[in-house]
């Protein structure tokens, strides 16, 4: 069976969640306009160059992004930002999507571990 695209995954998702999700989502292809979507370990994600950078999806009472790397959380200090995280995710409200900066740096720093 087929992964459902993005706007599928999205359509499926309650708000605010789909507010929150849909805006990363805009905000993942402005710092990255070549980047493709994907799924990755059964979550909506992001390629380019056929290395998956990112992965976004609905959590219960918020919403997760993915780096796609176990360490690279650990070079940001997203608690001090007020998120919460586990090893693998960024956790964040559903009702207020990650700032554009806090992605861009994201989506750097994940490029630069290739």
């Amino acid at each position: 069976m087929a992964e459902p695209t993005h706007d599928e995954y999205l359509a499926a998702v309650p708000e605010p969640q789909r507010s929150s999700l849909q805006t990363v989502r805009e905000r993942i292809h402005a710092v990255l306009p070549d980047i493709e979507e994907c799924y990755a370990y059964g979550v909506p994600a992001f390629r380019l160059d056929g290395v998956v950078l990112a992965g976004i999806a609905t959590r219960k009472g918020g919403c997760s992004y993915y780096p796609m790397s176990g360490s690279l959380l650990d070079s940001f200090d997203v608690t001090g930002l007020g998120y919460t995280r586990t090893k693998g995710a960024l956790q964040f409200p559903a009702d207020a999507p990650l700032p554009q900066e806090l992605i861009s740096q994201l989506l750097q720093a994940r490029l630069a571990l290739g």
